[in-house]
């Protein structure tokens, strides 16, 4: 699809404001980022997070799950976008409740949801449920890779939110994604519309079960990465 084709609608223009808006907002008394200026927020945050639409929209049909969802990005912008069933995920429960909220103001809670809790947890409560899992820049590939496997259906897709492609840490991940039932499907680099920010969305695939019981204990994906 062309960049026109990716281009959100109106209605769907105005809620990608809205749900900016609320979030800077929020961050007067949540801690949900460091960037507040609009601008800036509009580039670095849902531009951002759009730029992986092209690689969302090529998962398989149905539900989305955003780790580490923070302040919303990407999950709530290709919410919008796609209008999937989304469950936003993230360990701390002053950020759920604050996304909670937003999906309530946006009115879009009737597809978006939080989950407050461990990834590793859920993974126990929803195994290969999940077509499409996405990450914006929380962790290690290799980490992402672990904790996506046990969640992602059979052909389901992990969409990583890079600030940089590092070749040493893709060629790890591809070496050990075998072994978690995944396999490599794409890595395309880019720069945001400030002309200045790199950025790159590598995409793996669900092919079959992991060779071993997943998920670790809670913490191990991170602090001890295959």
């Amino acid at each position: 699809m062309s960049a026109e084709q990716h281009a959100p609608n109106k209605r769907q223009r105005e809620l990608l404001d809205k749900h900016l808006e609320l979030v800077i907002e929020e961050n007067k008394v949540t801690n949900l980022t460091r960037i507040v200026d609009w601008e800036s927020a509009q580039v670095l945050h849902v531009e951002d997070s759009l730029a992986g639409l092209p690689e969302v929209e090529e998962a398989l049909e149905g539900p989305y799950l955003d780790m580490g969802s923070g302040a919303g990005f990407p999950g709530i912008p290709l919410a919008i976008m796609t209008g999937r069933e989304t469950l936003l995920a993230d360990s701390v429960g002053k950020k759920t409740r604050a996304l909670d909220s937003f999906a309530a103001e946006l009115g879009i809670d009737d597809i978006v949801s939080t989950y407050h809790g461990r990834i590793e947890d859920l993974a126990l409560q929803q195994p290969n449920h999940f077509s499409l899992v996405t990450a914006r820049a929380l962790s290690s590939l290799a980490s992402l890779l672990e904790l996506a496997s046990p969640l992602l259906a059979k052909g389901g897709r992990l969409v990583c939110y890079k600030t940089h492609s590092e070749s040493e840490e893709l060629e790890h991940a591809r070496e050990i994604a075998r072994k978690l039932g995944m396999e490599f499907v794409s890595s395309r680099g880019f720069t945001l519309s400030d002309g200045e920010t790199s950025r790159a969305i590598i995409v793996f695939r669900k092919r079959c079960n992991p060779s071993m019981k997943l998920p670790r204990r809670v913490g191990m994906a991170q602090k001890k990465p295959f």
